[in-house]
C-alpha cells in the first residue's frame, strides 16, 4: 500500500497505514477555524452590544476571545516545523496543543471571573458560538475529502 502523495506524514500499525495527514490543508483549516471563530466573537459581541449593552458586549468579546486564543495556541503549537518530521512527534504535538488549549481556557475563564464584572449568559454564548465555526470547518474538510 502506497503513501498519498500530499501526506506531511503517516502513523503506521503492524506495516498499515492508519492514518496520512496532509498537513497544508489541516493547518490552513486550523487558521480558518482560528479566523472563522474571531469573526463569529465579533458577530456574538456586535448582537450583544444591540440587544443588551456594553457589558454583555464585553463579556461576548471575552467568552469568544478565550476560545479564539485557545485554538490559535494549539495550531502555533500542533503545526510548528520542528514537530512535523514523522508522525509519532507530529501525534505529540497535537496532544500538547490541545492541553495547552484546555489548560488556556480553564485559567482565562478562572481569570475572568474572579478579576472582571461580566454578563455570564453573553460570554457564555459567544464561547459556544465558537464551537458552530469548528463544526463547520470540519464539515467542510470532509466533503472536500469526498
Amino acid at each position: 500500500m502506497s503513501a498519498p502523495a500530499e501526506s506531511a506524514f503517516l502513523l503506521t500499525l503492524d506495516g498499515q497505514f492508519v492514518v496520512a495527514i496532509d498537513l497544508s490543508t489541516a493547518r490552513a483549516s486550523a487558521y480558518r477555524v482560528v479566523l472563522g471563530q474571531a469573526v463569529m466573537t465579533g458577530v456574538v459581541a456586535g448582537v450583544s452590544y444591540v440587544l443588551a449593552g456594553p457589558i454583555e458586549a464585553v463579556s461576548a468579546l471575552l467568552g469568544g476571545g478565550i476560545s479564539t486564543v485557545a485554538s490559535l495556541a494549539m495550531a502555533l503549537l500542533a503545526f510548528r516545523g520542528s514537530v512535523m518530521a514523522d508522525g509519532q512527534r507530529a501525534l505529540g504535538a497535537f496532544y500538547g496543543g490541545e492541553a495547552a488549549k484546555l489548560a488556556i481556557v480553564i485559567a482565562s475563564f478562572v481569570v475572568v471571573l474572579k478579576t472582571m464584572k461580566v454578563a455570564p449568559l453573553p460570554m457564555l454564548v459567544a464561547y459556544m458560538a465558537t464551537f458552530i465555526v469548528h463544526w463547520i470547518v470540519l464539515a467542510q474538510m470532509v466533503r472536500a475529502r469526498k
